[in-house]
């Protein structure tokens, strides 16, 4: 092998060459693999917890791989509990003004507190300004 013009080493391989090219090769594989199995972590995530955004978080997880920023993004996006208004289950429209719900959450007013005398005192300073007037 010496003399050979088409030799592509120019020293014998030994079992350490072969050793090294091994390693090599199953470094570069487990490198990839784990690439594989970061890059698509948000949409198994999404998937798993039926987010009703899951084709795009994965889409969002995988472009975002080498750029950092959007994959922490789809990360928190495949964890979140979002919340999807449907506007074919909306209720229909009544008379202006009419609630369908008689105590829809988060648009009732609180509660009158009332004191060891009997009295109603109102719960918001602006209201018991505008009553002492």
């Amino acid at each position: 092998m010496d003399g050979d013009k088409y030799a592509l080493v120019d020293f014998p391989i030994d079992r350490f060459d072969l050793w090294t090219l091994f390693f090599g090769v199953i470094g570069i594989v487990a490198f990839f693999y784990i690439l594989i199995q970061i890059g698509g972590l948000p949409g198994k995530i999404a998937q798993r917890r039926n987010h009703p955004h899951a084709e795009a978080v994965k889409y969002v997880g995988w472009i975002g791989l080498f750029t950092i920023f959007p994959y922490i993004h789809a990360l928190i996006w495949a964890i979140h509990d979002s919340i999807t208004v449907d506007v074919r289950k909306m209720p229909k429209e009544g008379a202006p003004g009419e609630v369908d719900a008689p105590n829809p959450p988060g648009l009732t007013p609180p509660p009158a507190d009332t004191s060891a005398t009997g009295e109603t005192v109102a719960s918001e300073p602006a209201v018991q300004a505008e009553e002492k007037a």
